[in-house]
């Protein structure tokens, strides 16, 4: 029995399911216009989300402002009621009052909607972590609500350690992967994909990956049947000859073939 313990990872209770949400089209209620509900804000705009801000004029700071004055968000001028909780997929409270936002938590509960209350870790549902953003790349640091100002700070080392093109490197990763599916769609494919995709990462450096343009993947992707990856010198040398001169690499199965 000791031996299988070791076999396998051990548990650690007390953390988060941090998982990436999408957000995209869903209904989110901000309750609050202050520099903590700014921030909830941006975040929900950055992941498509429709919001809406409820809060008194008088309480929208500067950024929530503008935003309302942009028309990037939908504000509802007066305190929180009830019925700003219909059709809402998600409910974020950044209000000053204790006892509102247990009020409010509490008819979430109710209702099945989840809730993040500010700075009540026991009212919270999920919490926002420090969030790293380079293009389609993020990455969030999480002490699950016991040191936000320590995830920052961990947050700015993780992000100080990572490649000046990270973001342009996966965006062009993301197209190849998009290419790749339009040539093999089938699910039968799907682990073939995913095992050349990983050899396709581990062959080519941050700065070649930024440097792929779409005739480099169309080259690239006559590679795939045979599960091969060429080396990113041979991707470029094979669009300076001429095709006839070129040696095919498979049977055309998939209707091309590519010269070395």
């Amino acid at each position: 029995m000791a031996s299988r313990k070791s076999q396998f990872p051990q548990v650690q209770p007390g953390g988060s399911l941090i998982l990436a949400w999408q957000a995209k089209g869903k209904h989110i209620l901000v309750v609050g216009g202050g520099e903590v509900a700014a921030g909830r804000i941006l975040h929900c705009l950055n992941a498509d989300a429709i919001v809406t801000v409820v809060c008194p004029s008088a309480g929208l700071n500067a950024e929530v402002a503008f935003r309302v004055a942009e028309g990037q968000v939908k504000h509802v001028g007066r305190n929180f009621e009830p019925s700003d909780l219909d059709s809402v997929d998600m409910v974020l409270v950044a209000i000053d009052d204790p006892a509102a936002s247990t009020a409010i938590w509490k008819l979430c509960k109710e209702r099945r909607i989840p809730a993040n209350i500010a700075d009540v870790p026991p009212e919270c549902d999920f919490f926002f972590g420090s969030v790293h953003r380079d293009g389609p790349l993020q990455i969030m640091v999480s002490t699950n609500g016991r040191g936000p100002r320590l995830a920052a700070l961990i947050r700015r080392l993780i992000a100080k350690s990572l490649p000046d093109n990270a973001g342009n490197a996966i965006e062009a990763i993301g197209v190849l992967r998009t290419k790749l599916r339009s040539i093999a769609p089938a699910p039968a494919e799907s682990q073939k994909r995913m095992a050349w995709m990983t050899k396709v990462s581990d062959t080519y450096s941050w700065e070649e990956m930024c440097q792929l343009t779409e005739d480099d993947m169309d080259v690239l992707l006559r590679y795939y049947p045979e599960n091969k990856v060429p080396t990113f010198d041979e991707i470029r040398a094979a669009q300076g000859f001429p095709e006839q001169q070129r040696l095919d690499l498979f049977d055309g199965s998939f209707g091309f073939s590519v010269g070395a």
